[in-house]
C-alpha cells in the first residue's frame, strides 16, 4: 500500500497527471448536471450522437489543419443539439430516428474524411484515440485546461442561476409553458450546455464513451434518492469520485483512461443498485 501511495506522489508531480485530474473532474461535473435532466427527458442517447457529430467536425478541422479545432468542434455540435433539442415538435423525423441519422452520418462522414486526407501516418491510431480518448486527456496543455475550466465554471454557474427552470422543463413542460416559461429558451439553454459540455468530454473519454459519463450517475443516484434536488448532488459526488478513481487507476495501471474511468462508473452503478434493492426491501 505504501508502494502505491510513493507511485502516486511521485506521478502527481509532474503537470499532465494533475492536468489531466483537474479538467476530468470538471467534465465529469459538468456532464453529471445534466445528465439527470436528459435522463428525465429520455434524451440519454443524446451525448452519443453528438459526440459523432463532434468526430465529423474533428475530422474537418483535421484536414483543414486548423491548430485551434474548437473553432470548427464547437460551432456544429451546438447547432446539432439545437436541432435534436430545441428544433421543436414538428420535425417530420423526431427523436431517436434523428440522432440517430445524425450520428452515424456525422460517424461516418467524419472517418471517411481522415482516410481520403490523413493528416499522419496513423489513421487507425488517430481514429482510436479519438473514438476511446486512450491518451488526449494525459497530453492537455495549461491553455487547454484554462478552456476546461472557463466553460465547466460557466455550465455550473448557469445550472445554478437556472436550476427552478431547468427543474420545471425537464419535469412538465407543457405546465411550464402554462405557467409562462420560455420552455423553447431554456431546452435551447440546455441544448447549449450539452453541446459545450460534449465536447470537453472527448478529451476525457473519447467519441464513443461519453454517454456513460450522462447517464450513469444519473442512473446510480436514482436508485438510491427520489429527490430531483438530492438526484443531482449526488450524480455530482458519484461523477466526480468514479474519474477520480479511475484516472488514477488508469495511471498506475497503464490502462486507457477513458475505458477505466467508465468500467469504475459501471462498478459504481452496479454498488448503488444493490444499496438501493436493499434499502427498498427493508421498506418493505
Amino acid at each position: 500500500m505504501s508502494d502505491i501511495f510513493v507511485k502516486l506522489s511521485m506521478y502527481f508531480e509532474y503537470p499532465f497527471v494533475r492536468y489531466a485530474l483537474i479538467a476530468g473532474t470538471l467534465i465529469a461535473l459538468c456532464s453529471s448536471l445534466l445528465g439527470v435532466t436528459l435522463v428525465l427527458k429520455r434524451f440519454s442517447f443524446i451525448g452519443d450522437g453528438l459526440s459523432h457529430v463532434a468526430f465529423g467536425a474533428m475530422a474537418i478541422a483535421a484536414v483543414a489543419n486548423l491548430t485551434n479545432q474548437m473553432l470548427i468542434v464547437l460551432p456544429i455540435t451546438i447547432v446539432s443539439a439545437i436541432i435534436l433539442l430545441a428544433g421543436g415538435k414538428n420535425r417530420k423525423i423526431k427523436g431517436d430516428a434523428a440522432i440517430a441519422m445524425i450520428s452515424v452520418g456525422s460517424l461516418a462522414f467524419g472517418y471517411l474524411l481522415m482516410n481520403l486526407f490523413p493528416t499522419s501516418s496513423n489513421v487507425s491510431g488517430d481514429v482510436c484515440t479519438t473514438l476511446f480518448g486512450s491518451t488526449s486527456i494525459l497530453t492537455l496543455s495549461k491553455l487547454d485546461v484554462w478552456l476546461c475550466v472557463i466553460l465547466s465554471v460557466a455550465v455550473v454557474v448557469i445550472f445554478c442561476l437556472f436550476y427552478n427552470k431547468i427543474f420545471a422543463v425537464t419535469f412538465d413542460e407543457n405546465f411550464a409553458r402554462a405557467t409562462g416559461t420560455n420552455a423553447s429558451a431554456y431546452n435551447l439553454l440546455i441544448a447549449v450546455i450539452i453541446a459545450i459540455i460534449i465536447v470537453l468530454a472527448m478529451n476525457l473519454v473519447g467519441s464513443l464513451l461519453i454517454s456513460a459519463l450522462v447517464i450513469f450517475p444519473a442512473l446510480s443516484a436514482m436508485r438510491v434518492f427520489k429527490n430531483f434536488k438530492a438526484v443531482t448532488i449526488c450524480a455530482a459526488v458519484f461523477s466526480v469520485v468514479c474519474t477520480m478513481v479511475g484516472i488514477i487507476v488508469s495511471i498506475l495501471a497503464s490502462t486507457p483512461v477513458g475505458s477505466t474511468i467508465v468500467g469504475i462508473d459501471v462498478i459504481g452503478f452496479i454498488l448503488f443498485w444493490a444499496v438501493g434493492a436493499i434499502g427498498s426491501q427493508r421498506k418493505a
